[in-house]
Parts: structure tokens; sequence; C-alpha cells
């Protein structure tokens, strides 16, 4: 047996002795993500590109749950995590599927580059509904469950979590290849290396993602700066540069001034494995002494270190999984309930839940009939989908008209036709209709990634928080007629639907299912219970330039209220949750939480904590949440943990240090500012803390 195949050896062990089983260019083909079989040891070619941010992504049919933002907007952890695992499972299947046909394309493997953990800092970006939101915390407690979801406790992974993109990255999209973000000590660690930090320590991620841009003049995959804080951190995974971003060094950011330098800079500081193809180049920098074997060395131990926790090569416990466990009922089941828990109910007068002695309803919009509202970006292909008209359909026996009323962004629907060419059957429609259901909004051709979308003009980014203006027309014709209107949003985003309606219920992009969870929704079947992940502002041209990293004026730690339309945090219910009884100690706070309702309901219970140093956040930060389903009249009484870490202030230099001893605790169904409090009509209790 040869040392590498003693599987009561360490995965580094085992690393080792497989590579130095290797020559130097047998080592370098292992660095590229497109790697080269190792005939000697079994090992098959291997494609690491795959994904995983919401379901198994372009590679079939698999379980779609709704876009990341979504999740988020459930503020809760073991939901999450069960998308996760429902995930990794239906990735080993197809991982099987294919090994056994002999594919071993892209997309097909088992790491899994998911999640984005990136913070959510400007609501233009449009990768922004890829993420957890807005908020350091949130990201943190759900990325990191989001990572054990994906590799499981066994002793193999599951699946090999990856978190990107590290680090300090999140537009502007089009500049993105030659943009240096500039940020300060104090908002790298209090804003932006959090969820990273927390991903490598608690979660022990087993892979780490670069991002394309410069941060403080270093690029980010080779950045002596950021690679420091992986070792801090005690990383031990692989690291993977963003694709195509190594060559960006000597084509967009100019600091080398060919692909072997540029090939050189990056393995020489930590980056094991390019996704592109600079490390094509690597025995060319090995020829020129800009690197060593042992280079080349210690990246191959670290890629086949993941390869080996995986069990490729070895037999493990998932290597039956079928293809049937690919997208079964109760997979779909737990897409929907995501859904109706991340649903969150931004507006209503009263008018919701509807009656079902309704007779006609009219549901409009670019939105109500289209797959794409569902689906957000990063997605596989379900095996079945329920749109919002669908879903509308199956649960309502009356009458339905139906008009698609504009484009998504055009001026109308068909190339011969004249602008407007669907508001008059929209309007006619509406005239007929007891109530009117209007569904808009944006989709992943209007906000996404750059190259990905249909946005053009700003490469996956929006230029302002609006929605397109066919779609603003249509919603102020139909507000023109003074009957019942519901607008549904789907968007990844905070956007300011500027609408004279009586109820605005905010979809995001729920996936599969997300017309059967409208509907429910709709029809009082379940209450809404979500929340916001991220501020939605009244208009962007009060926001900093998209080109500032600073916190300033961004987010709801740092903002003031003039711009805020609806707050992080935010969203109502069908029920009358209340809190009460609140009692704190330095790491617990306890409260009572009562439903006075007659019919169930989840909520989502938020700790925030507010210093007075004059380094501290301006407004305050969540430092605890859960969420609770309470049966009609049921009071339970909950505990919340408060981590050390809230009580600690990151100075300008960005240390950490408890330098206040006085301290406020929030608890509520939101937070403690005065836009939530007109909203909601509660106020949060709180606590004072002294240490």
């Amino acid at each position: 047996m040869e040392r590498y195949q003693n599987s009561a050896l360490s995965p580094q062990e085992r690393a080792e002795a497989l590579a130095d089983t290797l020559t130097v260019q047998e080592q370098a083909e292992q660095l590229k993500y497109n790697a080269t079989a190792i005939p000697k040891a079994g090992l098959p070619a291997y494609n690491w590109w795959n994904e995983g941010l919401h379901g198994v992504a372009r590679a079939g049919t698999a379980t779609m749950f709704p876009q990341a933002i979504g999740l988020a907007a459930m503020f809760d952890r073991e939901t999450l995590r069960r998308c996760a695992e429902i995930t990794s499972l239906e990735a080993r299947a197809k991982y099987n599927a294919a090994q056994a046909h002999g594919d071993f394309d892209i997309y097909k493997g088992l790491t899994l580059w998911a999640p984005n953990i990136n913070i959510f800092r400007d609501p233009r970006w449009g990768r922004g509904h890829e993420t957890y939101g807005e908020d350091p915390y949130l990201t943190s407690r759900l990325g990191v469950e989001y990572v054990r979801g994906l590799q499981g406790s066994g002793k193999y992974l599951r699946t090999a979590a990856c978190a990107k993109h590290f680090a300090v990255h999140s537009g502007p999209e089009a500049e993105r290849h030659t943009f240096d973000a500039v940020v300060s000590p104090k908002d790298l660690e209090e804003t932006y290396l959090p969820a990273f930090r927390a991903l490598v320590e608690e979660a022990h991620v087993e892979g780490v993602m670069g991002a394309y841009n410069l941060v403080n003049g270093e690029p980010a995959c080779a950045s002596k700066f950021l690679m420091e804080k992986l070792r801090e951190w005690g990383f031990d995974g692989y690291f993977t540069s963003d694709c195509w971003a190594i060559s960006d060094f000597h084509t967009h950011h100019c600091i080398t001034a060919t692909a072997p330098e540029s090939a050189a800079l990056a393995l020489k500081a930590g980056c094991d494995m390019n996704c592109g193809n600079t490390y094509l180049h690597i025995l060319a920098a090995l020829d020129k002494g800009l690197i060593t074997k042992e280079d080349i060395r210690r990246a191959c131990i670290h890629v086949l270190r993941t390869r080996i926790r995986l069990g490729q090569l070895d037999k493990t416990e998932y290597d039956s999984v079928p293809i049937t466990a690919v997208s079964t009922e109760e997979s779909k089941a737990v897409s929907e309930e995501c859904a109706l828990k991340s649903a969150v109910l931004l507006k209503n007068d009263g008018i919701l839940p509807l009656s079902d002695k309704l007779e006609t309803i009219a549901v409009i919009g670019p939105n109500a009939d289209s797959r794409a509202a569902l689906t957000g970006n990063y997605n596989g292909t379900a095996d079945s989908y329920i749109t919002f008209l669908e879903g509308i359909r199956e649960r309502f026996s009356g009458r339905i008209l139906y008009s698609e009323g504009c484009h998504l962004y055009k001026d109308r629907t068909q190339g011969l036709a004249q602008p407007g060419d669907l508001y008059s059957e929209a309007v006619s429609m509406a005239e007929c209709a007891d109530v009117i259901i209007a569904c808009v909004g944006l989709d992943a051709t209007l906000e996404g990634e750059e190259g990905d979308t249909g946005n053009e003009f700003s490469s996956g980014d929006k230029p302002d928080l609006r929605l397109p203006e066919s779609q603003r027309i249509l919603l102020q014709k139909l507000s023109a007629l003074g009957k019942p209107l519901v607008v549904v949003l789907a968007a990844g985003s905070s956007v300011n639907v500027d609408a004279d309606c009586n109820a605005l219920l905010d979809m995001w992009y729920p996936g599969q299912r997300g017309g059967r969870a409208l509907a429910k929704l709709l029809f009082g079947d379940a209450s809404p219970s979500g929340k916001l992940p991220v501020t939605f502002y009244k208009t962007a041209d009060m926001l900093p330039d998209m080109r500032d990293y600073s916190m300033r004026g961004r987010t709801y730690r740092y903002c003031g209220e003039d711009n805020v339309l609806y707050p992080f945090g935010f969203g109502l219910s069908y029920a009358d949750i209340r809190c009460s009884g609140l009692s704190c100690t330095k790491g617990v706070a306890e409260l009572t939480v009562t439903n006075h309702s007659d019919i169930p309901a989840g909520e989502v219970v938020q700790l925030y904590i507010k210093g007075y140093s004059e380094q501290d956040v301006p407004n305050w930060s969540l430092c605890g949440f859960q969420r609770v389903e309470l049966s009609p009249g049921e009071s339970r009484r909950i505990s919340l943990e408060i981590p050390p870490s809230a009580y600690e202030t990151v100075l300008q230099d960005g240390t950490r240090k408890v330098v206040g001893s006085r301290f406020t605790i929030y608890a509520g169904t939101s937070q403690p500012d005065r836009v939530s409090q007109e909203l909601t009509g509660k106020s949060c209790l709180s606590a004072e803390i002294s240490l």
C-alpha cells in the first residue's frame, strides 16, 4: 500500500505523500481548476468549478431554493442549514452519476463555490442578491450554518464549501477588473472581514475564493494583508482565484508585466488554484526563477488535501447516493417553506389576507407568469415551476384575468407595436376585477454579474432604485383606477416601488414553488414573517458614491433616517406578536414573546446593542436573533446569547477593544429606530448593561 492510500493517516500526510509521487509538471497541472488525472492514484480528471448558492447550479435538474438574499430574509439558521444539506446531497448524487458515465465536466464536482458572504453595502450592486445582506453579524451567522450544511460533520466532507469573494468586494461590476477598493482598517475589521473570519474559525470552511479587485493597492488574490488574515484565523483549506482574476494582474491592474509574473505573484502569496488559465505559465515562472519547486509543491498539497477530505481516494458513505435523491418531494417542500418564510410584508392597510369570497382577480405584470422571477442567478433547473399566476390559479376558485401589462424594461412587448402596447389590456382587465394583484420587479437580466445580464448600461448594477419606466407607468395606470391594489415585488435588492397601493409584498426571487407560497400568503393560509436583510432606501441620490467603500452613510448602522423607506429588520405580519419582560445579563437576554392573535404565525425576535464611545457605530448593531413559531394565543419565554464581541469597539486602527462601560440592549421584532416604530406601531424593549 502506498502511503497516500492509508486512510489512517491525516489528509495532510496523505496529500504530502501523494504530491511527492508527482513530477513538478504533474504537481503544476493540479493547480488548474480543470485538473488533469492522476492515474497512479486512481484519481480521474477533476473540474473544481461547481456552484451551490441556492441549490446545485448549472448542471441540469436540482431543487431550486429562493435566492440567497431571500434565504437571509428568513433569519432562520436551522432552515438555511437544511437547504445546504439538501444541496450537498444533490451535488453528491449528480457527481456519482456523472462519474459513473465518465463525465468530468464543469459543474459536476464536489467543490461548491458558495456561499457569497460579501456585504451588500450598496443597493445598486448587481450581485447583492447572491449575499445574505448588509449586516456582518447576520451574514456571519447564516454563512456559518450554510457551510456546516454543505460540508456535514462526518469523517469526509459531503461537499467542500467556499467563502467568496475575499474580500472587500461589492461593485461596481463594470470596474471590478480595474478597481481599487480603498478601505480603512476600521471598516475592514468591523464590516468586511467578520463573516470570513467566522466561516474559517467556526465552520472550518474548506475553500476561500479571492476577489477580482485590488484592496488598498494589492490584488485580492495575492494580497499579503488578506493572506496573513487567513493564517491568523488558522485556515487550512485551499485558496482559489476568482475566474480569470489572476490575468487581471497584468492585463488590467498592471501590477505585473507578464502572465508568468502574475502566476508567480499569486502562487507565492498563497493562491493555490487558478480559476482561469494564468497558471499554465507556472513552469515558465519556475524557469525564470520567479518561484521555487516548493511553492508548487505546497499549493499542490493543499488542493490534494481537499480532494482527500472529500473521500476521493477512499470508499465513503456518500458513494451510494443515487440520482433519485435529486429534487424529491421533500426537498421541494423545503424550498416552498423557505419561500413562505422569506417573504416580507412591507405594507398592508388591511386588504391582506384576501377573502375567498372574491369573484374576480386581475393578475397583471411582467413578473406574473415569469419563471425568471423565481430563479435569481447561479441557479439550477427545477423539474417543475409554479409562477405567481399559476400559484394564484391553483389556490383561487374564482375568475382570474391575466395581462402581462408591459415588458420587464422595454417600452413595448412586441417589436412592431407602439410603446405601451399592453397598457389598455391591463387596465381593461383591472376594471373588471374586485382586486388587482400587480406582479412587478426585476430579474437576473437586470441585476446580476458583469457579463451575465442584459443590463448592458450598468454591467449588472442598477442605475437607481426605481422600477423600470415601463412598470412605473403600468402601476400609475392601475393606481388611478381606485380599485384595491396589491403589489407583489420580485427582486433581489432594495427597490422603491413608489406606487399608491393597499399592500406591498416582497417575494425576492422565491425559488421553484414561489407562486404557491405567494398564494398561501395572499389568502392567509400562512402569515408573512420575513424581515429585510437590507435597508430599503427612498433614493440612490442620497447614497455615497458606489466607489466609496467607507461605511459612512451606508446600511442601518451608519445611515440617517431621512433616506430610509423600509428599515433593515422590518417586516409586517397578519398576527399581533409582541415582546415583553426583557431581562439582561452581560451574556444573555431573556424575554417573553406572545401571539395576541387567533392565527398561527412566525416572528423574528431581534437584539441590537448600542455603545456610547466616539468610535462606536452611530446607530446600533444586530447582536442576536431568533425565529419563533407561535400558535394562536401562545406565549413563550426565549433566551438569546449576546456574544462577547458585541461589546467590542473597532478602533480606527482596526483593533478591537471594550472601550465603554455602558451599553443599551434593544429587543423586539424590528430595529429600535423611529421609522420601524412608525411602520409597526410597536416600540422595542430596552435594558441597560454596565460592565
